[in-house]
């Protein structure tokens, strides 16, 4: 079984169609990427499968289960999303305790305080950190608890939504290590966004190039190492990227 099938997906935002007819299947425990410029629908297809972009037709199922269009307990309870911005994803007036606990009260589970001091310690913060507001943390200790949060329910499905690039680079890796090894203790499926292709080779096994709302090419991470992508598109994206990284060497 998949932990993500995807058939002819097309999601629209009014009249603007963003994707467009997009079939993709995910392997339960594989790493995922979707990568392309600014504006190819890799974030919208995230938020799509999380319930967040309701204007879509096709089929999406999440380990079996087919989503409906509405709220969708039982496909969150199996599929949660980290968003790019730790700042903006956080409630700044509710504590850590609170934020990570609210997950817990929709879907009326007990247990809260073991609950939530195992998931501190999953994600490598003291339970000083418990009550703490947002503002009292750094970027990457905010990203800690965001993960957390998406971890609450004990889904096996994360969406991660650029969930470094909101970071300094120092704290981009600590992040990367957390989710590698959070994907190796827990049995988790990533579906990924991202424009950085070197966290792509760091955390998944495969990727999907996207352009204009269609998806390009799908190719295995050692392809993207060895500079096999076949595709013109792809080739040039991993072209600038590559020109990138020696600029900012």
């Amino acid at each position: 079984m998949n932990a993500i099938d995807l058939k002819n997906l097309d999601i629209s935002y009014g009249d603007t169609k963003v994707v467009h007819g997009v079939n993709l299947a995910v392997a339960e425990g594989e790493s995922f990427a979707l990568v392309g410029e600014s504006g190819s629908g890799k974030s919208t297809i995230l938020r799509a499968i999380a319930g967040l972009a309701p204007d879509w037709t096709g089929d999406i199922s999440v380990l079996g289960r087919a989503r409906s269009h509405g709220v969708d307990r039982a496909v969150a309870r199996q599929c949660q999303m980290v968003f790019q911005d730790p700042y903006g994803s956080l409630h700044p007036r509710k504590t850590i305790d609170s934020a990570l606990s609210e997950p817990l009260a929709i879907h009326g589970l007990g247990n809260r305080d073991e609950r939530v001091e195992a998931m501190l310690k999953a994600v490598g913060l003291d339970q000083r950190f418990r009550f703490r507001f947002p503002h009292q943390l750094s970027g990457g200790q905010r990203q800690r608890v965001a993960i957390a949060r998406a971890l609450m329910l004990e889904p096996k499905v994360l969406l991660l939504d650029e969930p470094t690039s909101a970071l300094d680079v120092s704290v981009q890796a600590e992040i990367l290590n957390l989710l590698k090894r959070l994907r190796r203790e827990q049995g988790l499926t990533y579906l990924l966004v991202t424009h950085n292709l070197p966290v792509v080779s760091f955390l998944c096994d495969r990727l999907a190039v996207m352009r204009h709302g269609r998806i390009v090419e799908v190719a295995g991470v050692d392809q993207l190492k060895h500079g096999q992508l076949v595709e013109a598109y792809s080739k040039e994206l991993l072209a600038a990227t590559e020109g990138a990284n020696r600029a900012a060497g």
